[in-house]
């Protein structure tokens, strides 16, 4: 049964940091396009950062480069989003996503993703 489970959110205020990690199931962790959405409330959900679980390939929205980390544990078949210096701007419900395939990261549509999780809640006061 394919599996994502997300864990790390909480509330925090501006400036501080906090760490989502999502497990895979084995089948959809290898060769798989990952990648964490956001979705503030009245607003349309946005892909944030994805990662090619082969080669530990990243990139990241704009609005987050340089503030935020993806890492990956292989044996634990997880990555892992560290989110620093996060703004009140940064809040919402983060979706952890997976394409399982053989080639890469060639898109942050939604639409282009076939698992998803249940989501975590991102809290970030001024």
């Amino acid at each position: 049964q394919v599996q994502l489970v997300e864990s790390g959110g909480g509330s925090v205020q501006a400036g501080g940091s906090l760490r989502l990690s999502c497990a895979a199931s084995v089948y959809t962790y290898s060769s798989a396009c990952m990648g964490w959405f956001r979705q503030a409330p009245g607003k349309e959900r946005e892909g944030v950062a994805f990662i090619y679980t082969d080669t530990g390939s990243t990139s990241y929205a704009d609005s987050v480069e340089a503030r935020f980390t993806l890492s990956q544990d292989n044996a634990k078949n997880t990555i892992y989003l560290q989110m620093n210096s996060l703004k009140p701007e940064d809040t919402g419900m983060y979706y952890c996503a997976a394409k399982p395939l053989r080639s890469g990261c060639f898109s942050r549509a939604q639409s282009y993703f076939d698992y998803w999780g249940q989501g975590t809640q991102v809290t970030v006061s001024s």
